[in-house]
Parts: C-alpha cells; structure tokens; sequence
C-alpha cells in the first residue's frame, strides 16, 4: 500500500480533489474526539495556490490524505491543519508521512518560526510527539485573533470561550525546530523515517 501513494506540495493540478478534502473534514468535525474545524472550498483553495499545502493521492488517482499550513503572529508561528485521511487508506502510516512533509514546508516557508497544533486526537499527539512538539500552556501559543477565531467552528468553541482562551478539550503542542535535531545544516525532525514516495 505505502509504495502506491505520491505525498507532494498540493498545486494547481490537484484542485479536483478539494470538494473530497472539504466533506472529509467536514465528517471529522462531526467524530467525538477529533476537535477538527471546518474549512470551507474556497478557504481549501487558496491554501492549495499559495502553495501551503500537502497532498496525497494513489498512483490510481484516489484521494488519501491532506493538510495545510497557516501562519499567525507575522509569521513567528505556524500551524499543521486540517490533517485528514481518507477512510481507505488509514492504518498504514499516511498521517505521520503527511505531517512529515508538513512539517518540512513549514520550515522551507517560515524559517525561524516556532510550530504550534491544538488537537483531541490521541492519534496526532503522538504524531507531534515523535516529531518533537511538547505539550504546552495555551499562554505559549499565539495570541493573534485571526488564529483563535479560527477555532469557532469547533464543537468545543464553547469552552473556550468560557475559559478565556485558558483551556479547552484539546492539548496545546509546541515544537521549536531550532532546538530540534540537525542533519548536514538542515533542520530534521527527531526519529523521521519515510516510508512513503515523496514528489
């Protein structure tokens, strides 16, 4: 199965794909547990011309998995979004891969930057962890309010609104690749291992 799968910066070319990316997440944000926030076509779109996201997809053409990049705090932070599987290719370590390649955009884009997740998915924090995000207060988060109003497609917007952006059902995560391991110069996640064709 992970031979059959391209991961690659998502452009122009695989813009059929977005109605599919769009109803997956919007299922997700449906699944107790996720903590997922909807993103609408247009919003997709635009992500996928400015070149800030990744995509996966079968040598057949099937759709596997997706997520995007957003920046908050004039570029001082960066979050991984959006990671989303389809339901045909889990369990073969697609969502690591993905967020892998994620990952290396965000320091291509954003050198320097510090890279933040909010998530309730135990599957994704531990993702994050084998990538070298650590757990944080959401004090050390961004406090940009395009970031947090964001957030108010969640189902748990509620609390945080009711804490003050103190807490909420998700894990704040944090990962300083200036502190992470370096390979010839280059910055890399601790632990990375690619199974997947990357193009």
């Amino acid at each position: 199965m992970t031979q059959d799968i391209q991961i690659t910066i998502a452009a122009a070319s695989h813009m059929n794909y977005v109605p599919e990316i769009e109803k997956a997440l919007l299922e997700a944000s449906f699944q107790k547990g996720t903590g997922i926030a909807v993103r609408n076509n247009e919003y997709l779109t635009q992500k996928i011309l400015e070149g800030k996201s990744v995509i996966a997809y079968s040598k057949g053409g099937k759709w596997a998995g997706f997520c995007y990049i957003e920046s908050w705090g004039h570029n001082k932070y960066v979050a991984n979004s959006g990671l989303i599987v389809s339901s045909e290719f889990r369990g073969v370590g697609l969502a690591n891969e993905i967020k892998k390649r994620a990952l290396e955009l965000s320091t291509e884009l954003f050198p320097g930057a510090k890279l933040f997740g909010l998530t309730t998915s135990l599957a994704v924090m531990k993702i994050n962890s084998g990538l070298g995000y650590k757990p944080v207060t959401f004090s050390e988060l961004t406090d940009d309010d395009q970031f947090w109003k964001g957030c108010e497609t969640c189902p748990y917007y509620d609390i945080l609104v009711r804490t003050k952006r103190d807490d909420c059902l998700c894990t704040a995560m944090i990962m300083d690749p200036a502190e992470n391991q370096k390979v010839n110069g280059k910055v890399h996640p601790a632990r990375m291992k690619v199974n997947i064709n990357h193009t």
